[in-house]
């Protein structure tokens, strides 16, 4: 007999932000405010940090030479990653205007779209990568 889960003390809400170390902050930022659409929120340049906004979400860029960049190994690369992805869910998802954004800003799109898994279900999503290798997964809602 299975004996039941004991309460958590807490719920898990949703993913509050994630920190990217990155080679080049202004690159990064150009990335994820310009092509991506998110805002910045908070700069600490005391610690080499700048704070974007993703929705109800953060992105966390980190430099690699500041003082909590430092703290880590390699930058992202096909050596070491940070993290193997970070899915942002977008809406509307137009496969045509993704492509003609990434298209306009250089950006390589990776492969086909695809019907993935996430917080809401399967829907679709495509790859893209940041300015320093991260993989960017940019998912629509359940189908």
């Amino acid at each position: 007999m299975v004996s039941p889960m004991p309460m958590p003390a807490f719920s898990v809400l949703r993913i509050d932000h994630v920190v990217l170390r990155v080679k080049d902050a202004e690159r990064s930022i150009a990335f994820y405010r310009g092509v991506l659409g998110c805002a910045v929120e908070k700069r600490r340049d005391d610690l080499g940090l700048v704070h974007l906004r993703a929705g109800t979400s953060l992105i966390d860029l980190v430099t690699h030479d500041g003082p909590l960049g430092r703290q880590g190994g390699a930058l992202a690369g096909a050596e070491g990653r940070n993290v193997d992805h970070v899915c942002l869910r977008i809406e509307p998802f137009d496969e045509a205007v993704i492509r003609t954004l990434m298209a306009e800003h250089g950006v390589a799109v990776n492969g086909e779209v695809q019907n993935n898994f996430g917080a809401e279900g399967n829907g679709p999503s495509i790859y893209v990568a940041d300015p320093d290798g991260n993989t960017i997964e940019l998912k629509g809602p359940a189908a």
